[in-house]
């Protein structure tokens, strides 16, 4: 017989939620939080150290969502924290530039072959919008062309879905994006190399940049063959458009020179996110020195931030990215991934459970399917979430914190012990056996 388990107490976050409802849209500042897609009222998080996090009422979990993937050293880390203390009496934010932005930039560019210059900004959002307005400033062309199951943040040109049949122009996502921004952005299906073939055929000369995350990994975690970004490389090359890599999760998770290095392939702009500020609020995108040069103030694409390059987040970042830069750590990181997953995979084949476990780097995804491979958005069951709602109320219950949605992928940082990996183990298989019984 399963085992059951009885409901942790939220009584205080439920509280604090039906408070923030007079305050906040659903009463959150980001949906996803709102925990719609899962069991019960969000938690209300206190604080967080090393590979856990406490709640309102008291509750210890250990973190798998690490604030939706930056915080690939845990919480908390002594060094990054160290580093923004030290920052904290020198000033806040100048909007003028510091030593600290220029030793940030050199740590990256000296130790990431696929890019020349950089420009920080506030957000991976900010970063991609940035890195579209340099496509089309460059290329002096209007459309992007975007895929199924991709997310680049909620800017109007990328809040996109597709629409009806093989080449369409997108339709919006949001209410709010004007049908003019939609028109300018062509959505298609992963690994469908016809459609893209049929979209630079039909619009030719019209195309500024072809836009995919570095492994999709916002809808589930798509893995897609060498051959297939290799031909996305080949197709935007060949029709004088740019490729641009959102690598907002995968940049210095994958490995420092993200996926990019994984594929081994040179994307024209690369968009990275808040792992480069060790958790605080930051972005960057960059390229080669000759398109960067499109950039204001040494170009016409205007873009500004004041808080670009803030000083508490660079600080951060310089501490993050020197652990992240020591040889073996993202060895470590994966072979820790690949045990893990390895352990549940054996339960999952001993019991017959119809789930599989998709894992990339330090990524690892759950999905309720007999299906060996997904590569497409389409090709998720979206009755398969039923299942990961047991799944996440079955953890919570005994502690282990997953992203509130059946789509979104888990972490696993340096902070997680061999100890954190063997309870969620367990914990997990406990889980698996209510999903099914």
């Amino acid at each position: 017989m399963a085992i059951q388990f009885q409901d942790i107490s939220r009584e205080k976050s439920a509280a604090l939620f039906e408070t923030a409802k007079n305050f906040f849209p659903g009463g959150v500042n980001s949906p996803v939080r709102a925990f719609k897609s899962v069991y019960g009222t969000p938690l209300f998080i206190e604080r967080g150290d090393k590979s856990r996090i406490w709640d309102a009422d008291g509750n210890e979990f250990i973190d798998f969502c690490c604030s939706w993937g930056p915080l690939i050293l845990g919480h908390n880390n002594d060094e990054i924290r160290e580093a923004v203390i030290k920052q904290l009496p020198n000033g806040l934010s100048f909007g003028a530039p510091t030593r600290l932005e220029n030793q940030l930039a050199d740590l990256i560019l000296s130790k990431n072959k696929y890019i020349e210059k950089l420009r920080f900004v506030s957000s991976g959002t900010e970063a991609v919008m940035s890195a579209i307005r340099l496509a089309r400033g460059y290329t002096k062309r209007d459309k992007i062309v975007k895929f199924e199951g991709c997310y680049h943040g909620h800017s109007d040109s990328l809040l996109v879905k597709a629409g009806s049949g093989l080449v369409t122009f997108g339709e919006t996502s949001s209410a709010g994006v004007p049908k003019s921004f939609a028109d300018e952005t062509i959505v298609i299906g992963l690994n469908d190399t016809k459609a893209l073939e049929e979209v630079f055929k039909t619009f030719d000369n019209q195309i500024a940049a072809v836009i995919i995350e570095g492994v999709p990994a916002n809808n589930g975690l798509l893995i897609q063959d060498p051959a297939y970004v290799n031909f996305l490389r080949k197709i935007t090359k060949d029709h004088g458009s740019l490729l641009i890599f959102d690598e907002v999760i995968t940049g210095f998770r994958l490995g420092f020179q993200g996926a990019a290095h994984y594929y081994g392939i040179q994307p024209d702009i690369i968009t990275y996110g808040k792992i480069i500020g060790g958790g605080m609020p930051v972005g960057a995108y960059g390229a080669s020195k000759e398109l960067m040069a499109e950039i204001s103030p040494d170009g016409g694409v205007y873009q500004a931030g004041t808080l670009s390059g803030n000083p508490v987040a660079m600080a951060a970042g310089i501490a993050a990215l020197t652990l992240l830069a020591q040889e073996g750590f993202y060895e470590k990181q994966e072979l820790k991934t690949r045990g893990f997953v390895q352990t549940l995979e054996n339960y999952i084949k001993e019991k017959g459970y119809v789930v599989q476990i998709f894992t990339i780097g330090s990524i690892f995804w759950f999905a309720f399917t007999d299906k060996t491979s997904i590569k497409t958005a389409e090709e998720i069951d979206p009755k398969s979430m039923e299942s990961y709602k047991i799944m996440h109320r079955a953890l919570l219950n005994q502690g282990i914190y997953f992203g509130p949605s059946g789509y979104e992928v888990g972490f696993i940082s340096d902070a997680h012990t061999t100890e954190d990996l063997d309870i969620t183990i367990q914990a997990i298989k406990h889980a698996l056996d209510i999903v099914f019984q």
